[in-house]
Protein backbone atom coordinates (compact mmCIF):
# COMPACT_ATOMS: atom_id res chain seq x y z
CA UNK A 1 0.00 0.00 0.00
CA UNK A 2 2.76 2.32 0.77
CA UNK A 3 4.23 1.84 -2.43
CA UNK A 4 0.85 2.60 -4.60
CA UNK A 5 1.14 6.10 -2.46
CA UNK A 6 4.54 6.77 -3.03
CA UNK A 7 3.74 6.33 -6.86
CA UNK A 8 0.84 8.49 -7.14
CA UNK A 9 3.10 11.32 -4.87
CA UNK A 10 5.53 10.77 -7.88
CA UNK A 11 2.72 11.45 -10.37
CA UNK A 12 1.39 14.02 -9.05
CA UNK A 13 4.72 15.92 -8.34
CA UNK A 14 5.42 15.04 -11.67
CA UNK A 15 2.36 16.83 -13.09
CA UNK A 16 2.72 19.88 -11.49
CA UNK A 17 6.39 20.31 -12.36
CA UNK A 18 5.38 19.88 -15.96
CA UNK A 19 2.70 22.49 -15.20
CA UNK A 20 4.90 25.32 -13.51
CA UNK A 21 7.41 24.58 -16.44
CA UNK A 22 4.76 25.01 -18.49
CA UNK A 23 3.71 28.96 -16.98
CA UNK A 24 7.74 29.79 -16.68
CA UNK A 25 8.26 28.90 -20.59
CA UNK A 26 4.80 29.90 -22.23
CA UNK A 27 5.45 33.97 -21.82
CA UNK A 28 8.76 33.05 -24.14
CA UNK A 29 6.73 31.59 -26.64
CA UNK A 30 4.72 34.08 -27.02
CA UNK A 31 6.89 36.72 -27.11
CA UNK A 32 9.05 34.59 -29.70
CA UNK A 33 5.90 35.42 -32.47
CA UNK A 34 6.12 39.31 -31.66
CA UNK A 35 8.81 41.51 -33.51
CA UNK A 36 9.61 45.43 -32.95
CA UNK A 37 11.35 47.63 -35.81
CA UNK A 38 13.45 50.42 -35.57
CA UNK A 39 12.03 53.58 -35.45
CA UNK A 40 10.22 55.03 -38.27
CA UNK A 41 12.80 57.26 -40.43
CA UNK A 42 12.07 59.71 -43.52
CA UNK A 43 10.59 63.25 -44.86
CA UNK A 44 7.67 63.63 -42.74
CA UNK A 45 7.44 60.75 -40.01
CA UNK A 46 10.36 60.30 -37.73
CA UNK A 47 10.05 58.30 -34.42
CA UNK A 48 8.06 55.55 -33.10
CA UNK A 49 8.02 52.11 -34.32
CA UNK A 50 5.80 48.89 -35.44
CA UNK A 51 5.17 45.51 -34.11
CA UNK A 52 4.83 42.14 -36.03
CA UNK A 53 2.66 40.21 -34.19
CA UNK A 54 0.47 36.61 -34.95
CA UNK A 55 -2.72 35.97 -34.24
CA UNK A 56 -3.74 32.58 -34.85
CA UNK A 57 -2.32 31.66 -38.54
CA UNK A 58 -2.23 36.10 -39.02
CA UNK A 59 0.16 38.08 -39.24
CA UNK A 60 -0.95 41.86 -37.28
CA UNK A 61 1.17 45.04 -37.87
CA UNK A 62 0.38 47.55 -34.90
CA UNK A 63 1.63 51.32 -34.62
CA UNK A 64 3.27 51.99 -31.48
CA UNK A 65 1.39 54.55 -29.05
CA UNK A 66 4.41 57.32 -29.68
CA UNK A 67 3.70 57.26 -33.50
CA UNK A 68 2.81 60.62 -34.78
CA UNK A 69 0.69 60.65 -38.03
CA UNK A 70 2.02 62.87 -40.81
CA UNK A 71 -0.29 65.77 -41.96
CA UNK A 72 -0.71 64.38 -45.16
CA UNK A 73 -3.89 63.86 -47.39
CA UNK A 74 -3.90 60.61 -47.91
CA UNK A 75 -1.21 58.36 -45.75
CA UNK A 76 -1.30 54.66 -46.48
CA UNK A 77 0.56 51.56 -44.87
CA UNK A 78 3.12 50.28 -47.61
CA UNK A 79 5.35 47.04 -46.94
CA UNK A 80 7.99 46.04 -48.72
CA UNK A 81 9.36 42.10 -48.42
CA UNK A 82 12.32 40.68 -48.29
CA UNK A 83 12.06 40.34 -52.46
CA UNK A 84 11.92 44.00 -52.75
CA UNK A 85 8.47 43.62 -53.72
CA UNK A 86 5.86 46.87 -52.76
CA UNK A 87 2.76 45.83 -51.16
CA UNK A 88 0.37 49.32 -50.42
CA UNK A 89 -1.82 48.21 -48.04
CA UNK A 90 -4.64 50.56 -46.01
CA UNK A 91 -5.18 53.78 -45.39
CA UNK A 92 -4.26 55.25 -42.07
CA UNK A 93 -7.21 57.60 -41.27
CA UNK A 94 -10.63 55.51 -40.97
CA UNK A 95 -14.07 55.87 -39.69
CA UNK A 96 -14.70 55.03 -36.23
CA UNK A 97 -11.86 53.15 -33.68
CA UNK A 98 -8.60 53.86 -34.01
CA UNK A 99 -6.19 56.72 -32.70
CA UNK A 100 -6.74 59.83 -33.04
CA UNK A 101 -4.39 62.15 -35.68
CA UNK A 102 -3.28 65.64 -33.79
CA UNK A 103 -2.43 69.06 -34.67
CA UNK A 104 -4.83 69.53 -38.63
CA UNK A 105 -6.05 66.34 -38.58
CA UNK A 106 -7.12 66.02 -34.88
CA UNK A 107 -10.18 63.94 -34.25
CA UNK A 108 -9.64 62.17 -37.35
CA UNK A 109 -9.12 58.36 -36.60
CA UNK A 110 -6.61 56.14 -37.78
CA UNK A 111 -5.67 52.42 -38.40
CA UNK A 112 -3.22 51.44 -35.53
CA UNK A 113 -3.41 48.17 -36.70
CA UNK A 114 -3.79 45.59 -39.61
CA UNK A 115 -3.71 42.64 -40.45
CA UNK A 116 -1.61 41.68 -43.51
CA UNK A 117 -3.02 39.35 -46.47
CA UNK A 118 -1.90 36.24 -47.25
CA UNK A 119 -0.46 36.87 -50.11
CA UNK A 120 2.69 39.09 -48.22
CA UNK A 121 4.66 36.65 -47.40
CA UNK A 122 6.94 38.52 -44.98
CA UNK A 123 7.87 41.87 -44.43
CA UNK A 124 11.10 43.30 -44.35
CA UNK A 125 9.62 46.87 -43.42
CA UNK A 126 7.01 48.88 -43.52
CA UNK A 127 6.37 52.03 -44.85
CA UNK A 128 4.39 55.25 -44.96
CA UNK A 129 3.25 56.60 -48.17
CA UNK A 130 1.15 59.28 -49.06
CA UNK A 131 -0.61 58.63 -52.20
CA UNK A 132 -1.94 61.96 -52.94
CA UNK A 133 1.82 63.33 -53.42
CA UNK A 134 2.69 59.78 -54.27
CA UNK A 135 5.69 60.20 -51.71
CA UNK A 136 7.45 57.79 -48.96
CA UNK A 137 7.13 59.46 -45.56
CA UNK A 138 8.92 57.38 -43.94
CA UNK A 139 9.58 53.72 -42.97
CA UNK A 140 11.01 51.67 -40.56
CA UNK A 141 12.93 48.35 -40.99
CA UNK A 142 13.00 45.22 -39.07
CA UNK A 143 16.21 43.84 -38.27
CA UNK A 144 15.83 40.75 -40.40
CA UNK A 145 11.91 39.90 -42.53
CA UNK A 146 9.33 38.69 -40.32
CA UNK A 147 6.99 36.15 -41.55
Amino acid sequence: MDRVRQVRLFQVLALLLLLVAGLVLAPGAFAADMHTSKAFAGAKVNGGTVTHSKQGNKNVLTLSADFVVPDTPDPHWQVVDSKGVVYRLERLDIKGEGMEMKGSMKGIKVNRSITLPDYVKDVAKVQIYCAWAEALLGEAPFEKPVK
